[in-house]
């Protein structure tokens, strides 16, 4: 079990409750944020339009499903291609998700804590027999809510990762994802009403904090490398020349605060532990920012393979 898909999974998720009816735990999020993204994002406009111009989840599972059913069709009907989308999408993860990102980590991973104990009390009979009501688990068979067709997995396996923002419908398999091809199934759940309370509240105050220890602009470079960016992309996230980002790079790594890879004629920049624990986020256990690693293609709204 897999507590996300990433950053681009859950951004395409949470766009689905756009202009659509939201759950008592998202309402607070939702009320906060719709009329700013609409305003601010031009996808957003798109998914909540009142005859709705363009379907989240469904017409954006091209970005985290190679097999998608729909492929690129509705991006293309719109005139948006994969790499547009996907910079739209992560326009919307910056306003939307981007303050709350570490509780909606921590609660994700809260649920998969609570699933493995089921696993281990009941065995993976008990665990797909309670991932959802309206997914059904008849040995050796999983019946979940979608298009009429038999899916064999062939010895693959299947990854299973719960969803804070799959609202109106109780999972998504995921066919193949882009990274290694393998499959997933995602499944809804729900925070309670006091967990959700919590979920929403104003991001605190370690921002200003940090701003003021290491300077605005490089505070937002390290926020911004808890997804590893490229120099260039860390430059667009920003607003600042290339050049600048390559400067502010360069003292955040002296510093032990990211560490920098380069594969082949990329350079990626990447948070620390130090530099996440500068953030007052939490590390996880495998010592990575959220998003890396195994996820890095879905999580870190890195491109496609064409």
């Amino acid at each position: 079990m897999s507590p996300t898909l990433g950053q681009v999974a859950e951004t395409v998720f949470a766009l689905g409750l756009l202009g659509r009816p939201a759950s008592a735990a998202h309402l607070r999020w939702r009320h906060r944020l719709a009329q700013h993204l609409r305003q601010r994002t031009a996808l957003a406009a798109m998914v909540a339009a009142p005859h709705g111009r363009l379907r989240a989840p469904g017409d954006l599972l091209c970005l985290v499903d190679a097999a998608s059913d729909e492929g690129d069709r509705g991006l293309r009907a719109l005139g948006l291609g994969p790499e547009e989308a996907l910079a739209a999408v992560r326009d919307v993860w910056r306003h939307a998700l981007a303050p709350y990102w570490n509780r909606v980590l921590n609660q994700l991973e809260h649920e998969c804590n609570a699933r493995g104990r089921i696993t281990m009390t009941g065995g993976v009979d008990r665990l797909l027999e309670t991932l959802h009501s309206k997914i059904q688990w008849q040995s050796p068979v999983l019946e979940v809510p979608g298009p009429d067709r038999d899916i064999h997995l062939d010895g693959r396996g299947l990854v299973l990762v719960p969803s804070l923002f799959l609202v109106h419908q109780p999972s998504v398999l995921i066919r193949s994802l882009p990274q290694d091809g393998g499959s997933a199934l995602v499944f809804a759940v729900s925070p309670d009403f006091p967990q959700a309370a919590g979920l929403w509240d104003e991001p605190d105050n370690t921002g200003q904090a940090l701003g003021a220890l290491v300077g605005r602009t490089r505070a937002a470079a390290l926020r911004a490398l808890t997804a590893s960016h490229t120099t260039s992309e860390l430059a667009e996230t920003l607003g600042i020349s290339s050049a600048g980002a390559s400067q502010h790079t360069a003292v955040l790594r002296e510093s032990g605060l990211i560490t920098t890879h380069r594969n082949r004629n990329t350079v990626l920049h990447t948070v620390t532990p130090l530099g996440m624990a500068l953030l007052g986020m939490r590390v996880r256990e495998s010592g990575r920012a959220p998003g890396n690693g195994e996820q890095r293609v879905a999580g870190e709204f890195r491109q496609p393979a064409a």
